[in-house]
């Protein structure tokens, strides 16, 4: 019910901020994120993979002492969210780099109680804002950089470039509202550039 409620309050504003056309092209796209993804695709399964197990696990072992949000990408981990103490913010580490095929664990999880809703829901506004900027601005490719944020940190992951990477975090860090950006992204080499005949 609460992360329904997320949802709505997410496609409201939107709405009201005008990016309507761009959930609509999105959604028309369909499929079409998994032909421009840069990972394979059994990488991309493998990453869901990854997700479902190390949240299912962490829930199982430290129900009710965290709130751990599991990001995969390219079979490295990223770790959000809250406990309530350190020793349970390392065991949610040691339970995610023991699931299979995972190659490398960013644990960012903070020590406090865990957020409220409000704060959950204005973390997926962010996200959408930091998504709809990378759009607008048309510097690269806005599927090739995952945003997750946390307590108004945005992280971006992905297989980039240098210069993505760069464009990318400058066009975050000037959304309102966002406190900090974390890259953790894996760098790509630059294209050549197109042949002159």
């Amino acid at each position: 019910m609460a992360r329904l409620a997320a949802v709505l309050m997410l496609v409201a504003s939107i709405l009201v901020s005008g990016c309507a056309p761009l959930i609509i092209a999105g959604a028309a796209a369909g499929g079409a994120g998994v032909a421009v993804d840069r990972r394979h695709a059994d990488v991309q399964l493998a990453d869901q993979r990854i997700e479902w197990q190390a949240s299912g696990r962490i829930d199982a072992k430290l129900k009710g002492q965290a709130h751990v949000n599991v990001t995969s990408y390219n079979r490295h981990v990223l770790l959000t969210g809250e406990a309530t103490t350190e020793a349970f913010k390392l065991d949610a580490e040691s339970i995610a780099a023991a699931v299979p095929d995972v190659k490398s664990v960013v644990n960012d999880i903070q020590i406090s109680a865990p957020t409220s809703l409000g704060a959950r829901s204005n973390d997926t506004y962010l996200t959408g804002l930091v998504k709809g900027r990378f759009v607008n601005d048309q510097k690269f490719n806005p599927l090739h950089v995952k945003v997750v944020t946390e307590s108004g940190i945005v992280y971006l992951l992905g297989l980039v470039t240098q210069k993505e990477a760069d464009d990318a975090a400058n066009i975050a860090r000037h959304v309102s509202g966002v406190r900090k950006v974390v890259r953790v992204l894996e760098y790509i080499p630059e294209p050549p550039p197109p042949r002159v005949k």
